[in-house]
């Protein structure tokens, strides 16, 4: 274990975690988390954002081919996040592997509950294909509540018969019924979420969906002909399970599954690269993950 992590997850603990337990209003939490976000994650040199029709926001770092790309989804729980506030770690993920970054501003519970965001990555994948990207030019990814909608998303595709080259998702929330054994094992020992606010959070999110919607959650759904996928999750989360049983599930419809559990780190570790050391080894992970998938689609 890094000093760096050791550090970081006791601030976590005594600062941060206290604070999400206490606050009720989502408007408020979405101010909070967003603001340290913006002061936790550092901007490569040279970044490139631009903001295109449709809500998509388009991250670069150096010299990057208009395909393959990455359609990638913000975490939050469904009511923080946006393009811009991970703006930094989505340009050193660019930096690292090569590839533009595109990260659409779907809508926030609680004004736009579950299936909203949902709909707005289907409108996401629509809009890469109506701009002439193949199915296999494109990469999915996302982080937390991002890296459910993610899969959530590969599902649909898989079953569309037009899955994407691959994807990848850093702990992902992929159970909102709260069935992870994880939940309980981990509540202490998570850095960063308090199980406490989870049931509310949930209730705030799914609107009139079933919490076991696949749309939601798509632990329960299917993958037919799912692509590889590269999944990382933390040993202490409270959404550990969510995680390893997403990779059983996609194991067991036959894909090729690569998982990586670390070692006590907080829940979205990897915005802190430039911080601590093993947020850019599982960025770098991710990284070569694409590379090789998509080095193998071309021969």
């Amino acid at each position: 274990m890094s000093w760096q992590r050791r550090l970081i997850n006791a601030q976590l603990r005594v600062f941060v975690k206290p604070r999400l337990r206490r606050l009720q209003a989502p408007e408020r939490a979405r101010r909070e988390l967003d603001a340290a976000i913006r002061w936790m994650m550092r901007q490569p040199p040279g970044l490139r954002h631009l903001q295109r029709p449709g809500g998509l926001h388009w991250f670069g770092v150096g010299a990057t081919p208009v395909a393959p790309v990455i359609l990638y989804f913000h975490g939050g729980g469904y009511v923080a996040g946006s393009p811009q506030v991970y703006a930094g770690m989505l340009g050193r993920l660019s930096k690292l592997v090569g590839l533009e970054i595109c990260a659409p501003e779907y809508r926030l519970a609680p004004e736009h509950p579950a299936p909203a965001a949902f709909d707005d990555a289907c409108a996401a994948w629509a809009r890469l294909m109506a701009l002439g990207y193949r199915p296999d030019q494109i990469v999915l990814g996302g982080d937390s509540a991002g890296g459910g909608l993610a899969l959530a998303l590969l599902a649909h595709l898989c079953q569309s018969g037009t899955p994407p080259a691959c994807a990848f998702a850093f702990s992902p929330w992929t159970d909102l019924t709260m069935s992870g054994d994880s939940l309980v094992q981990n509540r202490d020992a998570d850095p960063l979420f308090p199980v406490s606010r989870i049931a509310d959070l949930c209730d705030r999110v799914r609107g009139a969906l079933a919490p076991d919607d696949p749309r939601l959650s798509p632990l329960y759904a299917a993958f037919p002909g799912c692509p590889p996928v590269l999944l990382h999750w933390g040993a202490t989360e409270i959404l550990r399970a969510d995680g390893a049983r997403m990779a059983e599930r996609l194991a067991a419809h036959g894909a090729r599954v690569e998982t990586r559990e670390f070692d006590d780190v907080a829940h979205g570790w990897q915005l802190l690269d430039g911080w601590q050391p093993e947020a850019r080894e599982s960025l770098f992970e991710a990284a070569r993950f694409i590379q090789s998938v998509l080095a193998d689609n071309t021969r």
